[in-house]
């Protein structure tokens, strides 16, 4: 009798301790004031530059014709896919800054490593299937018109957004079929897969080794697709005998390139190593920081960079100056 009431006791005892979590506190940087309010201020600029910066971009593709081609097509959901991806934690990582409610939803919290997974990994995507345009334009000139068709590059467009979303679908599902029982405070300041698999009570190994083949596997597949396109692009540009030809090819594959050194640099950084390596507060400011500035840079890259781009928003200030002028005669 005393061992089945000693029994019941160690069970009452872990149920208690098993107790699932409803909500999850995520403790972000340095708890003072006057840091926070300098990373709302920073912050709070970059998200604003951000979202003009992309959503300019997307503006400004539908409203040049000269630009409705393939390649500022898919420049076009790079720049809507950074907007998303940024919006998806910095209001509510700005918010957190000057508010002491750092509570984010069990439910929420899996919605927004979802969608920040399946935004990441379409952006990895995409980068591929810009590089291997760029090849088709660049070494079969002639043919680009059959080859990169709208049923063509729609449909690139499509198996990107399907592999994101399958992708984070993994990781959604596997993270969250883990028991949060330890611990609900993530020390980070928006749902990533690490920071979650910490604070687990349940056995993460199959989540750590999911984490690595599978990001490992994209971005092995992708890089190799980026640089056998070069490649090639390469081949091309040593035939070319156009100086003029020539430059246009750097300055458009020379932004491209850019950007997907810095996108893929930071990803094999933060998630394809062993687990054991992992430290916390590093990770986080490492995280943050590419997840804020990426989705910034990317509009300066692409459009500093590209002649076309500059000449577009050019004929567009132009436009709208000589309407003003026209408008301020008649008042």
């Amino acid at each position: 009798m005393s061992k089945l009431i000693s029994d019941l006791d160690s069970y009452r005892i872990q149920m208690k301790n098993t107790t699932e979590v409803t909500m999850f506190i995520l403790l972000g940087f340095k708890d003072d004031f006057n840091v926070q309010t300098f990373l709302f201020l920073l912050f709070m600029a970059i998200y604003l530059f951000t979202l003009v910066g992309n959503l300019g971009l997307v503006l400004l593709v539908i409203v040049d014709s000269r630009l409705h081609n393939p390649m500022y097509y898919f420049l076009n959901v790079l720049s809507f896919l950074d907007a998303c991806y940024s919006s998806v934690f910095t209001p509510k990582m700005i918010v957190s800054f000057l508010s002491q409610n750092k509570i984010i939803s069990y439910l929420g919290c899996a919605a927004q490593m979802f969608l920040l997974v399946t935004f990441g990994t379409t952006e990895c995507f995409l980068l591929a299937a810009m590089a291997y345009d760029r090849y088709i334009a660049i070494y079969n000139p002639l043919l680009y018109s059959v080859s990169m068709a709208p049923r063509v590059y729609v449909s690139l467009i499509i198996a990107c957004y399907v592999g994101g979303f399958l992708h984070a679908s993994v990781h959604t599902v596997a993270t969250f079929s883990l028991s949060f029982c330890a611990s609900n405070e993530i020390r980070h300041v928006f749902c990533d897969i690490s920071p979650l698999l910490a604070i687990s009570c349940s056995d993460t190994h199959t989540n750590q080794l999911l984490l690595f083949y599978f990001v490992g596997s994209i971005e092995t597949v992708t890089i190799l697709i980026v640089l056998i396109s070069y490649g090639f692009i390469l081949l091309a540009i040593l035939r070319m005998h156009s100086e003029e030809g020539r430059r246009k090819v750097f300055s458009t594959c020379g932004s491209h390139l850019t950007g997907v050194s810095i996108y893929h640099g930071t990803i094999l950084f933060m998630y394809v190593r062993p687990s054991s390596s992992y430290a916390l507060d590093h990770d986080m400011i490492m995280s943050t920081f590419y997840s804020v500035l990426i989705p910034m840079l990317n509009p300066i890259i692409y459009s500093l960079r590209n002649k076309d781009v500059k000449e577009a928003m050019k004929r567009v200030f132009e436009k709208n100056g000589s309407v003003n002028k026209v408008y301020f005669s008649h008042c």
